[in-house]
């Protein structure tokens, strides 16, 4: 088994994050390789195990928090929820170390912010319905509820699908 693929952004400095590929993990068939939705069919072993792996190749020990995605402008604060009852919603903040945010793009763009002066980060789904909603915008005014400073907020896009 090879190595989960992770994806750095310089302008996220120092602080732990990445975009993973599909690579490293132990889902088969359609499904192969790193798969860690849970909607997606695939074996609950399976995703579990693949979601211990992308927490360990990014922030070893970290507790993972995930949302149901619905592509909306909605941000959550990332809380201790159950992972069968997730809340609705797009994006996630926190200014709690070691809490680590999943969301998952498929044809839409992830994108990662961080204050690192003032410990607060966040993650988006950010497809077209969620961008023209506004959850860019919500995310920001998220997390500066928590302590962040818009002036100090450095965002991250990652990978996804488009058009040549």
């Amino acid at each position: 088994m090879s190595g989960v693929e992770v994806i750095k952004a310089g302008a996220l400095g120092g602080v732990p994050h990445g975009f993973l590929g599909r690579g490293g993990g132990v889902s088969q068939g359609l499904v192969a390789g790193l798969n860690v939705g849970w909607g997606s069919g695939d074996e609950p072993a399976a995703i579990a195990e693949n979601r211990r792996l992308a927490v360990a190749a990014i922030l070893p020990g970290a507790r993972l928090v995930t949302v149901h995605q619905v592509h909306s402008n909605r941000v959550v604060e990332a809380g201790d929820w159950p992972e069968d009852d997730r809340p609705q919603a797009d994006a996630l903040v926190t200014d709690r170390p070691g809490v680590m945010h999943g969301i998952l793009p498929a044809d839409c763009a992830p994108v990662l912010l961080a204050d690192r002066e003032g410990g607060v980060v966040g993650a988006a789904h950010a497809g077209w319905r969620g961008a023209l909603l506004g959850v860019g915008e919500a995310i920001v005014e998220a997390m500066e509820r928590l302590g962040a400073q818009r002036t100090r907020i450095a965002a991250a896009i990652g990978p996804c699908i488009a058009a040549r």
